[in-house]
Formats: C-alpha cells, sequence, structure tokens
C-alpha cells in the first residue's frame, strides 16, 4: 500500500491530498524535486550562500507549515515558489536591502532610437575570453535590478519556468511580465555595455 503512494507523481491530482493530510513521503518528495531549484534561485536573486540557504530553509518549513492549505489547484512548484517569492521579499525588507527603480525608458532613449538599433555601438570584446568576466559583471549588473524583476529574469532565463508559471508566481499579467522581463533585459544591457560588452542583451548567466 505504502509503495504505491509514494508512487504517485507530484504533478498528478492525488499528490494534493497527500500534501494536505501532512504525508511524510510526500513532503520529503517534494523537497527532494525542489531544494536544488529553489537555492539556485535564491543565489540568483542576489543572496550570498548563507543568506540563500536561510530563505531556502524558511521557504520548506513554511511549505510544511501550510500543506493544509494547498488545494493543488497550483502545480506544486508554482505553489512552492510562489512561498519562496515572499520568503526573498522579507528577507530584503529585513535586512534593508532596498533598491532603487531608475527610469529605465530613459536610458533606453539615451541609447537606442526607435526601431531599437544602438545610437552609440559598444565596442565588441572576445567573448571567449572574457566569458568569465562577463558572467561576473552580469551578476553585479542583476544586483541594480528591483527584485521582482530580477526573479522573472532568473526564472524564465536561468530556470526556463514557462510565462504563465512565472505569471503565478509573481502574481502579476502577462503584460506585466513581458514589461518586467523587457526592462530588466534594457538594464543589463546598458549596464553590461558601460562595461564595453556587445550584444550584452544576449549574456547567459
Amino acid at each position: 500500500m505504502e509503495s504505491r503512494r509514494s508512487a504517485v507523481s507530484i504533478d498528478e491530482p492525488g499528490f494534493a491530498d497527500r500534501i494536505r493530510a501532512g504525508d511524510r513521503t510526500a513532503i520529503e518528495a517534494v523537497v527532494k524535486a525542489y531544494l536544488a531549484q529553489i537555492l539556485r534561485a535564491a543565489r540568483g536573486a542576489g543572496l550570498d550562500e548563507t543568506q540563500a540557504e536561510d530563505v531556502t530553509q524558511e521557504t520548506f518549513t513554511t511549505f510544511i507549515e501550510k500543506d493544509p492549505n494547498f488545494d493543488g489547484r497550483a502545480r506544486v512548484r508554482t505553489w512552492l515558489f510562489g512561498i519562496f517569492y515572499k520568503k526573498v521579499l522579507e528577507f530584503r525588507r529585513q535586512m534593508k536591502r532596498s533598491q532603487q527603480e531608475d527610469d529605465i525608458d530613459e536610458v533606453v532613449e539615451q541609447r537606442f532610437s526607435s526601431d531599437g538599433s544602438w545610437l552609440r555601438p559598444p565596442r565588441a570584446v572576445d567573448t571567449d575570453v572574457y566569458q568569465g568576466q562577463i558572467r561576473e559583471w552580469l551578476r553585479e549588473c542583476l544586483d541594480t535590478v528591483p527584485v521582482r524583476q530580477r526573479l522573472a529574469f532568473v526564472l524564465r532565463e536561468a530556470e526556463g519556468f514557462s510565462s504563465q508559471e512565472i505569471c503565478n508566481i509573481l502574481d502579476v499579467t502577462r503584460t506585466n511580465l513581458g514589461a518586467m522581463l523587457h526592462r530588466c533585459r534594457n538594464r543589463l544591457r546598458e549596464c553590461l555595455e558601460a562595461r564595453g560588452i556587445k550584444g550584452s542583451h544576449d549574456a547567459k548567466m
């Protein structure tokens, strides 16, 4: 009997009942499936190793505490990352790590023409030689991005979440998500351009 219960897929409807009931096997399956991804996303959100571990632990602690509230309408991953997103926001408020949102529209107007081409093309670099440095600069540039935009970018570009799943996690519309990703990419492009990197909008984490 127990072997059949433990074989239930995380995203099958019956799994919600097991979570609500506090089924230890089901909870362990969720932790095993998403622990590394939550931790990786926490680092992508700009937290150092210790901070990321703390937020990850708090995410799963809250997940366990709220098990009875899981109705199964959302995917387990979506529900879990919704908790994670709130924990990141709480952590940033507690640490008073507020980030200022610049007027990116003004920046874009200064750097790009109406058709999206560069007004002042940055100089090219040998990406094979400087790939490691570019990744480091990208991380530094991500530190200038507001937390919601940053998480949207990380979930989309690094973790491969669908647009609809990110909308559910961040509680935004598809239009808002598109605007957030657009602003984030433009901010990264502007930041990396200042370091002389051509085609910075195509950089990968």
